[in-house]
């Protein structure tokens, strides 16, 4: 038994327990040999947000096939975890596809820092401290005030999070 929570993402879960499948696979049968790569390859696209439900159809097809048809309990197992998943927390592979979200925040590639101009001072640190140079000073005008604030680049973003361990203000969070 495996106890997780709201911090764990299931498609990245089941993504890892199939990777050890197949570097544990010993290539006998085409199943575990090519059939496990082809549902890690279908974790991988879903986990970095290039996922379709096209492939979340493909996933759970591959997943049955390769269950039914391998010779022995590894490959037999193998696709357990993402059957498992797919039937307990659909919603989170949707989420990973339709909205390009990982509720978990597991998912590097699915993150987004964000800088909330309410809470930014405009003091720099989180510039200062990105190694993709992706964050900018910008005026912004609030009822009242003209503030200063910073913004990120996200198409630049690498979301190392330096930018977010950085900030003394809490003006950076997670979407």
């Amino acid at each position: 038994m495996v106890v997780m929570d709201e911090t764990s993402c299931m498609p990245a879960i089941a993504k890892f327990y199939l990777e050890f499948t197949c570097e544990e696979s010993c290539g006998k049968c085409s199943p575990c040999r090519i059939g496990n790569k082809r549902l890690c390859e279908l974790l991988e696209k879903i986990t970095n947000g290039n996922g379709t439900m096209d492939d979340l159809n493909a996933l759970r097809n591959l997943a049955a096939v390769i269950k039914d048809s391998a010779l022995c309990g590894l490959g037999q197992t193998s696709p357990n975890p993402v059957l498992s998943t797919l039937d307990n927390f659909w919603d989170e592979y949707v989420e990973h596809v339709v909205d390009k979200k990982c509720r978990a925040g597991v998912c590097k590639k699915l993150m987004q820092y964000v800088i909330d101009p309410e809470k930014c001072i405009g003091c720099g640190k989180c510039a200062k401290n990105c190694p993709a140079e992706t964050i900018s000073r910008t005026d912004y005008t609030a009822p009242g005030h003209k503030l200063a604030s910073m913004v990120i680049e996200q198409s630049k973003c690498v979301k190392c999070g330096a930018c977010y361990q950085n900030c003394k203000f809490g003006a950076i969070s997670i979407k």
